[in-house]
């Protein structure tokens, strides 16, 4: 085999310089460059060897970039390639590249590099700020936007590109986008069950406000990146306790029911103005929610005694997570001696003997969510409420004592006073026991005195007892008021 070896072949006469004859195989090793006009004399560029064209590749073919390697002067076709370290300063566009520019440290100028036909650069919101602290984008020299001068980029998740066309459009803006698609930086949640309600606008800067009035769920698709504001406030107040029966014959006033338990923490990420039984300061209380469904019970009022000479039923607890309130305590009965049941607050005791009330804050947890039932004489004793016992019989022992107060907060964003204990039942005509603030029901002064109060519904309330003397006929004693659960976040 013969090999030739030469650093260059040309042609004798002409241009043309052919290789092997007609039926001849030509094979050309790997990694050689096989091109009928290429030439790379020219400071390592390769230029045309005749003409100004030069083609890589055929049709269909890829062309490929090394890696690592970067290109320049390409035509483009709409599109940029992204510059992914945000900008938070001034800065030169460089034509072919898009920057996300994050002004959130304040607004500043993307300056446009010298005009060409093609040339392209794409801007876009990176932290959604742009609304607040705007993008001045300036034309280089002579160079227009549009026909005109700078243009200011001031809307929130905007995203522009612009393409230089000619001297007399300069830039043109060839798409203009809003992204509404970002994570949920707050609590994002929603609410399911019967008569349950969740206000779609914000309550009092920047909070919703989840109202159960029923048992549902409250799911939470979404928690805050910031960890502080996971912490919800809530109020979870059980159902009031229902006042016992009159017998026929029995002596004095039945005792009113106690209200139900009341539970509150006010978290300084949705603030509000708070009750004295504010848990926030125990970290027990507190509940901090994660991306889950968390089930709601709101506790029934209690029901009434059955007549004859049947106390009145505790109410149903409410739970909210870690957090249960306890039932009110149903108010006691006549004729035999007894005292008012235990509960979140306690029901009262009932008449013809110095009876005690029962015992609030049952089971015990701090803040206390309950106060105990008031002591009873010929006349019945008040229930507790929240924040204050129900009265004792008053002196002589016919007037009936008061249900207790309950507690106030603004967590719905209006103040709204809730869990008042009922009032006691008086005696043969003298003053009936008043209802606690709050929700509590008030008793009444004898068996022609019409129906003692029942606690209201949503409020914890306690129900008002039936008055004496004997005899008398046998009623049932009325009802305790259902409780609530309310849970307000920050959503923005």
């Amino acid at each position: 085999m013969s090999k030739i070896e030469v650093n260059e072949i040309e042609p004798q006469c002409g241009t043309t310089l052919t290789v092997g004859a007609v039926g001849t195989t030509v094979t050309v090793p790997s990694n050689v460059v096989k091109s009928n006009a290429l030439q790379a004399s020219d400071a390592g560029n390769i230029i045309s060897q005749s003409g100004t064209t030069i083609t890589l590749g055929a049709s269909g073919d890829s062309i490929n970039l090394a890696s690592g390697a970067s290109q320049t002067g390409f035509g483009r076709t709409g599109t940029v390639d992204w510059i992914t370290t945000p900008k938070t300063a001034t800065f030169t566009a460089v034509s072919g590249e898009g920057y996300f520019c994050n002004t959130s440290g304040g607004a500043f100028t993307v300056n446009l590099p010298a005009g060409a036909a093609g040339a392209i650069v794409s801007l876009a919101d990176y932290a959604g700020t742009w609304q607040t602290n705007n993008v001045t984008v300036t034309p280089n020299g002579a160079d227009r936007i549009g026909g005109g001068g700078g243009t200011i980029l001031n809307t929130e998740g905007q995203s522009v590109t612009f393409v230089f066309v000619d001297s007399t459009q300069g830039w043109v803006n060839v798409q203009d986008s809003t992204s509404n698609e970002r994570g949920q930086s707050f609590i994002c949640a929603s609410v399911s069950g019967a008569c349950n309600t969740l206000v779609t606008a914000p309550c009092c800067a920047n909070v919703k406000i989840a109202t159960f009035t029923g048992p549902g769920n409250f799911t939470v698709n979404s928690i805050s990146s910031n960890a502080a504001d996971n912490l919800v406030s809530h109020l979870v107040i059980a159902g009031g306790g229902g006042a016992g029966s009159k017998a026929s014959g029995g002596p004095g006033g039945v005792g009113g029911g106690g209200a139900g338990g009341y539970r509150e923490v006010n978290s300084p990420s949705a603030p509000f103005s708070a009750s004295p039984l504010n848990g926030y300061p125990s970290a027990p209380n507190r509940i901090t929610v994660t991306a889950a469904t968390f089930p709601i019970t709101v506790g029934s009022g209690g029901t009434g005694g059955a007549a004859p000479g049947n106390i009145g039923g505790s109410g149903g607890v409410s739970t909210f997570s870690t957090v249960t309130s306890a039932g009110g305590g149903g108010g006691s009965h006549s004729p035999s001696p007894a005292a008012g049941a235990d509960g979140g607050s306690a029901g009262g005791g009932n008449g013809g003997n110095s009876t005690p009330g029962g015992t609030g804050n049952t089971p015990p947890v701090s803040p206390a969510q309950g106060k105990n039932g008031g002591l009873a004489g010929n006349a019945g004793g008040g229930g507790g409420g929240a924040t204050a016992v129900g009265a004792d019989k008053g002196s002589p022992g016919n007037v009936a004592g008061a249900g207790g107060a309950g507690a106030t907060n603004s967590i719905t964003g209006s103040p709204v006073a809730r869990a008042g204990g009922g009032g006691g039942g008086g005696y043969d005509g003298s003053a009936l026991g008043a209802g606690g603030s709050g929700g509590g029901g008030a008793g009444t002064t004898g068996p022609n005195s019409g129906a003692a109060a029942n606690g209201i519904a949503n409020t914890g309330g306690g129900a008002g007892g039936r008055g004496g003397p004997s005899p008398s006929p046998n009623l049932a004693g009325a009802n305790g008021g259902s409780g609530i659960v309310i849970i307000r976040y920050k959503f923005q």
